[in-house]
């Protein structure tokens, strides 16, 4: 069996060499394969049907990628892992990247096999998180079936990352979580740079915590993180 077997993949990249390069790569594991060669046209497709990853390139004509993202992840609550595809490997880039809701970073040029392996992989957690429970801690409910975070009744938006980290963090608790474990957890064997971690837990700490009384989320010093149930 091929490793993406019917895996269905959106392909949004208006390099048509590089496009058709990357679709019959793709189509040789198996997947699946739509494509668009613009922004605009990527969004539509992103929002209209349902794939299991998308691969989106930074500079597109009509919408950059990053702006794609997050109008995906804030507008639409999609919630399909998304692989940036960008000649940018500045780490401010890369930041920006994962702010817009990325889930992964790859700076061209690159080898298609590692393309291949970082969509597995962005679909494996994917999917891996796809279970059908509600978690709860203090005022916070995390309904896993639908992806969604709620405190004190509030529903609350999160990053794909972000909502990764929480609901690891609530499954552990009250137990900690490493920072290694956490970027084990995002990114696989080759995570980014410490201020990408970072820069995601201080934005989950802005969702999840700066609007209420009382915050859910320690730093356990030159170890990690855990979640409290606000009582302690």
């Amino acid at each position: 069996m091929h490793p993406l077997n019917n895996v269905k993949i959106l392909l949004v990249e208006d390099h048509r060499d590089l496009a058709e390069s990357v679709i019959d790569f793709l189509e040789t594991t198996g997947c699946i394969v739509d494509y668009a060669a613009d922004g605009v046209s990527g969004l539509h497709l992103a929002r209209t049907e349902s794939f299991d990853a998308i691969i989106l390139d930074w500079m597109l004509p009509g919408m950059s990628g990053v702006d794609v993202c997050k109008t995906l992840r804030e507008k639409h609550e999609l919630t399909s892992p998304v692989l940036m595809m960008t000649a940018r490997d500045e780490l401010n880039d890369k930041l920006e990247g994962f702010e817009s809701g990325a889930d992964d970073y790859l700076v061209k040029p690159f080898d298609l096999p590692e393309l291949v392996a970082r969509i597995q992989s962005l679909i494996r957690r994917h999917k891996g998180l796809v279970v059908n429970e509600t978690l709860t801690v203090g005022d916070l409910d995390i309904n896993t079936g639908a992806r969604s975070v709620k405190r004190a009744g509030t529903h609350i938006t999160l990053t794909p990352a972000g909502y990764q980290i929480l609901l690891l963090l609530a499954k552990n608790t009250p137990n900690v979580v490493t920072r290694e474990q956490i970027e084990q957890h995002l990114w696989g064997d080759e995570p980014p740079a410490s201020d990408t971690l970072r820069s995601q837990i201080y934005k989950l700490r802005k969702s999840i915590d700066k609007p209420f009384d009382t915050a859910l989320i320690e730093t356990v010093q030159a170890t990690g993180f855990r979640l409290s149930d606000g009582t302690s």
